[in-house]
């Protein structure tokens, strides 16, 4: 084996040649600081890497007793997980500087396992976007098409962009709308949200914090099942966790899918490009010849799923970024005459175009005047939208469904248009309204050689059941194993 093709390798495969004694967690570490070295410079998946404090806390795992379900695998974290002595900005020129003083629940539970945590994956300044072009560090560069001019997605880019081109072996992300599964779609990998609550919160800088989930970006499903193992379970120090058992993920990927129904449901069409329509109707046909039964099932509020969203996160983004104003964290600006004049002097320097976009939606909506027209009619949609998947399980095990309308647009294509941009989400958000978990994992490709996902979603922590179907229809399909062209001398 070529030491140049280790950070190709899934997660369970290097644990498993680590086990053997076959690999060490040194050449694994090396191997992925040499790749990223060479071409994190061209995609910018990481804002930052450290090689001399991941060889030392490698060092430090090497020291205790062979452990843990990760022990000396490195394991690549989103720039808005606080890992303790570390920079943890958000992609934002406001937290310039500012080091977590703890460390995340999901951090704490991979450094349990023995994992090596690779921190930062660029992203969306504050979550928000569908691109990774809106962070203070520039834009990430999706792996794949030979111009080098696509977008991964977002705001979770850089953890999907660094497992796509192999700089990072598994990653976390978090989701807010869709910001893992829409990037997993764009470059061609899986990325589960788990139900809300499944994973603990605490830590992770918030967007909305009544949507917001953390979860695996990974190069297959059992990859991603074995790190939903390690970072599920209920923490106390997070009132939204919920005590809920968390059940052996790896075992559910070899249980049979013959009898399971999955549900098509109508969706709204307009923007869905039929490359993706085609991918998904063919994913279909997969899973009914593994014996799935299909049955159609109806989200009538579906279509409201967008403006419902941009309603109630922005409200709460509002709300939550009121705290960064030059007191406590990060960034202050330096000519300040008085008290208001440095909140409004560091808010304005500090901030980017998006996130000032979208607390001004979210301060209009939460006024005096408004609330009830736009923030407590959105919030009764949202119910209709849980209504309506309660329902449709009902009928069904998993829906069916894409995972964005459209494969990897161009840089700077919608920049310009934020609702073009905003629309990019609409198969993924309805998800996040409801609370429910939802996978996506590659179906295809376009005639230009661009990923396709297809998304699976299923009732309140029924993980198991998705990790199943999208193990079942891995396994009949080889869409996974491709690689993008950058990788194709190593493959």
């Amino acid at each position: 084996m070529s030491d140049t093709s280790l950070s190709m390798l899934t997660l369970h495969a290097l644990k498993r040649l680590v086990a053997e004694e076959k690999l060490t967690p040194q050449a694994i570490l090396d191997d992925l600081l040499a790749r990223i070295q060479r071409l994190n410079p061209a995609l910018n998946t990481y804002v930052h890497v450290d090689p001399d404090a991941l060889r030392s806390q490698l060092a430090d795992v090497l020291k205790q007793p062979r452990r843990g379900k990760l022990w000396g695998l490195p394991v690549t974290v989103k720039d808005n997980l606080c890992v303790q002595g570390q920079e943890t900005t958000c992609g934002s020129k406001i937290l310039a500087g500012y080091r977590a003083p703890y460390d995340a629940t999901v951090i704490a539970h991979l450094k349990a396992e023995g994992a090596i945590i690779v921190p930062r994956a660029n992203m969306d300044e504050f979550a928000f976007g569908s691109s990774t072009e809106h962070s203070a560090y520039g834009p990430t560069i999706n792996p794949w098409g030979g111009g080098r001019d696509r977008v991964p997605g977002g705001s979770s880019g850089g953890s999907a962009a660094a497992v796509a081109g192999d700089l990072a072996v598994a990653a976390l992300g978090s989701d807010t709308g869709g910001s893992i599964r829409q990037p997993a779609s764009f470059c061609g990998v899986v990325g589960l949200k788990p139900t809300y609550g499944r994973v603990s919160r605490y830590g992770l800088v918030a967007f909305a914090s009544s949507l917001d989930q953390i979860g695996p970006i990974t190069k297959d499903v059992e990859d991603c099942a074995l790190l939903l193992s390690v970072i599920a379970g209920h923490d106390s120090q997070d009132s939204t966790s919920a005590p809920v058992a968390v059940p052996d993920y790896l075992q559910s990927l070899r249980q049979p899918v013959k009898g399971l129904r999955v549900g098509i449901p109508e969706l709204p069409v307009e923007g869905l490009d039929p490359q993706v329509q085609t991918a998904v109707e063919e994913a279909t046909a997969v899973l009914t010849k593994l014996g799935m039964v299909r049955v159609p099932v109806k989200l009538p509020h579906i279509d409201k799923s967008v403006a419902t969203y941009y309603v109630v996160a922005t409200a709460e983004a509002s709300s939550n970024l009121a705290r960064y104003d030059g007191v406590k964290y990060g960034t202050r600006a330096s000519a300040a005459g008085s008290l208001m004049d440095m909140y409004l002097n560091t808010r304005n320097e500090g901030f980017g175009d998006e996130p000032k976009r979208r607390i001004l939606l979210g301060t209009y909506v939460l006024s005096q005047g408004y609330y009830d027209a736009y923030y407590l009619k959105g919030m009764k949609v949202r119910t209709l939208i849980k209504y309506d998947f309660d329902e449709a399980f009902q009928r069904c095990d998993v829906v069916l469904m894409p995972t964005a309308p459209t494969p990897a647009f161009r840089i700077g294509e919608k920049s310009d248009d934020p609702l073009q941009m905003y629309l990019s989400d609409i198969y993924t958000i309805s998800a996040n309204l409801a609370g429910i978990p939802a996978i996506s994992v590659p179906c295809g490709f376009s005639p230009g050689a661009l990923p396709i996902g297809m998304q699976l979603l299923a009732g309140p922590f029924q993980e198991e059941m998705l990790l199943r179907v999208a193990s079942a229809y891995e396994q009949a399909t080889d869409w996974h194993q491709r690689s993008p062209e950058l990788n194709a001398a190593k493959a």
